[in-house]
């Protein structure tokens, strides 16, 4: 059974389509990135997995539990943390973590002071005279709590200093050693790079691309030039290899694993300004969102890849 299913998901705000299409499933213990602009539809897809929004057609199943039918069912295996967490400005941080763990049906209160004391938060601040940062601390206290098969943080470093963010990618880390499975949303590609294990791109309400992590971190691209036609050759390693060339010679080869094989090819060919660069999801998230070009990637798109 899937953590999370959704199945040709769709939200339409009168003529405003805010998710096309969306079919995607997320494996269970996976550290999930979910990644695109503002207005993308990420949150509106959230909120759809929660049951806060009903869809214009298909399908969101949470566990085996279909959203629309059973939404309450739902959020009792839910631990979310949403983009603009609103907590009650009266209270103290200690009496809010209380509250809310008596709310969850896996609250724990304990967790919840630990996680906080970890952030380095005051637990006895009344909300009103928190910071913004100190706020999203609390939040995160109290979504990290409960022991939720499945945790879902919407931009969870926003308005954090550089340390307590590197704490907060620990605590994703932890959850995720505990079995649990993170869907985790954020516009820091570098976070995303170190936390997850795959990461979908979103486009204009349409899941463009579904990227494995783990592929871009042995994936490199070679540029240069050559007055030849480039050929590849018949190896087992150029399988993983992708050429391409254009009419004045420029080329651009995209491989994954060992360079040794690729630059002993290479270096056969008459190759003037060569330059080679590690694959990054900042490269990818440029091409998917400003050119949306997808063939200069050689990766699938979604609907080959999810």
């Amino acid at each position: 059974m899937l953590p999370v299913e959704t199945h040709h998901l769709c939200k339409q705000f009168g003529e405003f389509h805010a998710l096309r299409d969306c079919t995607v499933a997320v494996e269970e213990g996976i550290v999930f990135g979910l990644l695109g602009p503002n207005g993308a539809g990420k949150t509106t897809w959230i909120r759809l997995l929660l049951g806060f929004l009903h869809p214009t057609s298909g399908t969101a199943i949470i566990f085996g539990t279909d959203v629309s039918i059973d939404s309450v069912r739902v959020r009792q295996q839910v631990s979310y943390l949403p983009g603009d967490a609103c907590l009650p400005r009266h209270m103290k941080a200690r009496g809010l973590i209380e509250f809310f763990a008596s709310m969850h049906p896996l609250g724990d209160v304990q967790r919840s002071i630990a996680v906080a004391e970890r952030l380095e938060l005051d637990l006895n601040r009344r909300v009103a005279f928190m910071s913004t940062g100190m706020r999203q601390k609390l939040a995160l206290a109290v979504v990290l709590g409960p022991r939720s098969p499945l945790l879902i943080l919407d931009e969870p470093t926003a308005n954090l200093d550089p340390t307590v963010r590197g704490e907060v990618l620990v605590l994703v880390h932890e959850a995720q050693r505990e079995g649990r499975t993170v869907i985790f949303s954020s516009h820091v590609l570098s976070e995303i790079e170190d936390v997850c294990d795959r990461a979908v791109f979103l486009r204009r309400g349409e899941l463009v691309l579904s990227q494995p992590i783990d592929a871009l971190r042995d994936r490199h691209w070679i540029r240069g030039s050559c007055s030849q036609r480039i050929q590849l050759p018949d190896q087992s390693w150029s399988s993983s290899v992708i050429l391409q060339q254009d009419e004045q010679g420029a080329f651009m080869v995209d491989a994954s694993g060992e360079l040794a094989d690729v630059l002993r090819w290479l270096v056969g060919y008459p190759i003037s300004g060569m330059r080679i660069e590690p694959v990054r999801l900042k490269t990818i998230y440029e091409n998917v969102h400003r050119s949306g070009d997808l063939s200069v990637l050689g990766i699938l798109a979604a609907e080959d890849a999810v």
